[in-house]
């Protein structure tokens, strides 16, 4: 299972400093979609051009002119973008064109949806690469929020998916065991002291 850092900062500085310290232990590098609307498409560059051995991951959560949105990031050294799994077939179709175009991949981020085990199929059947089980921060902050019907979904959907929605080194196992192809971390690394060092532990956390 591979894991990817996504850096919810505002600034393409931030993000650097970030993508540093924690590149040693991760696989995937995710530009949050904050950083990208206030940075801009430049911060992508800045990212790939500074780990291009890395995965570099742009969360466009793109709802709307799927094809165009993909081809910008793409150009700008994105390695997967992600489309809303609640946009429209031919959104999502247009998006997977551009990433075709680019030899590249589009993940649909089913944030919002509700049944997402069975939209997860469908849109492996457009030609996504994987999808994302993520529960946004504000999900996450709601009273009684657990990530295990993230875990059920991905499982029940029998397609290559991810998890987002505040994974640590304690629950890291929990995500491998549901066989995700992608465990997706944030906060638990970003907010940490030592961003390097809370990389590594759930790292660490993952079997072989």
């Amino acid at each position: 299972m591979q894991l990817q850092f996504a850096m919810d900062t505002l600034t393409t500085e931030a993000a650097l400093e970030l993508a540093a310290a924690a590149a040693p232990h991760v696989d995937i590098i995710e530009l949050g979609t904050p950083l990208i609307k206030s940075a801009g498409l430049s911060a992508i560059t800045a990212v790939k051009e500074a780990h291009p051995d890395k995965i570099v991951f742009a969360d466009l959560k793109t709802m709307d002119a799927g094809e165009l949105e993909a081809d910008i990031a793409f150009q700008a050294g994105a390695d997967l973008v992600t489309v809303l799994g609640v946009a429209g077939d031919s959104t999502i179709s247009g998006a997977i064109g551009a990433a075709k175009k680019h030899g590249k991949g589009i993940v649909v981020d089913l944030i919002g949806v509700a049944d997402k085990a069975a939209r997860a199929r469908e849109v492996i059947a457009l030609g996504a690469e994987f999808v994302e089980m993520h529960a946004g921060l504000d999900e996450q902050a709601e009273d009684g929020y657990t990530f295990d019907s993230l875990l059920t979904d991905g499982k029940a959907s029998g397609v290559p998916f991810s998890v987002a929605g505040g994974i640590n080194a304690d629950s890291v196992a929990a995500v491998q065991e549901s066989g995700a192809r992608v465990a997706v971390a944030g906060s638990a690394i970003y907010s940490a002291p030592d961003v390097g060092a809370a990389a590594a532990a759930i790292r660490a956390a993952i079997t072989a």
